[in-house]
């Protein structure tokens, strides 16, 4: 992708999040949002099919960029998050929904919220895989590696879920630990 589709895809971005911090996604329109971006109907199609490919691509920025700090080790590295990334990407993960960069809690958090939490599972499950080492010697040798993963990235998103549902009292690194303790 070369720079000037770059930042067509980061406006775009910005302005489906913009209308995210004031309305429901279900409320959202396409038109609302080539409007805010400034942009013509065939371009917002030409990145995205629809509002809901808009939505999956935004989570996958999310992991795309949580991914290349595991890739950079850790250096600064950026997407439409930007940030120091921690030695844990799950840490990282959590630290980005406590700032809830680009209103991703409002994603997590409303009513309708099945097909994100269905893109976030996908990426999520992803990302477990890739960390497979942080849940060495805690699988039961009787459990199977697919339900295993399964259970972790349940475990995890329910876990989010219950701290947004708490108002994010708790910090990332005690979230963290908690996850880890119940494995």
């Amino acid at each position: 992708m070369d720079r000037r589709q770059r930042r067509t895809r980061e406006t775009i971005f910005k302005a489906f999040i913009g209308l995210l911090s004031k309305k429901h996604y279900n409320q959202i329109t396409v038109n609302e949002i080539i409007e805010r971006a400034d942009i013509g109907r065939a371009t917002f199609y030409a990145h995205f099919e629809t509002k809901d490919f808009l939505l999956k691509e935004m989570c996958e920025e999310l992991f795309c960029h949580i991914f290349d700090s595991i890739d950079e080790g850790g250096e600064k590295h950026r997407h439409i998050f930007e940030c120091q990334a921690p030695s844990s990407v799950i840490l990282h993960l959590l630290q980005h929904l406590q700032k809830n960069d680009n209103n991703i809690l409002d994603l997590l958090a409303c009513e309708n919220n099945e097909l994100f939490l269905g893109y976030f599972k996908e990426s999520l499950s992803a990302l477990i895989y890739k960390q497979s080492s942080v849940f060495e010697g805690k699988k039961p040798s009787i459990v199977p590696d697919d339900y295993w993963y399964n259970h972790i990235v349940t475990t995890l998103v329910e876990t989010i879920r219950w701290w947004i549902g708490r108002g994010v009292k708790e910090s990332p690194q005690t979230i963290y630990d908690y996850f880890l303790a119940i494995l």
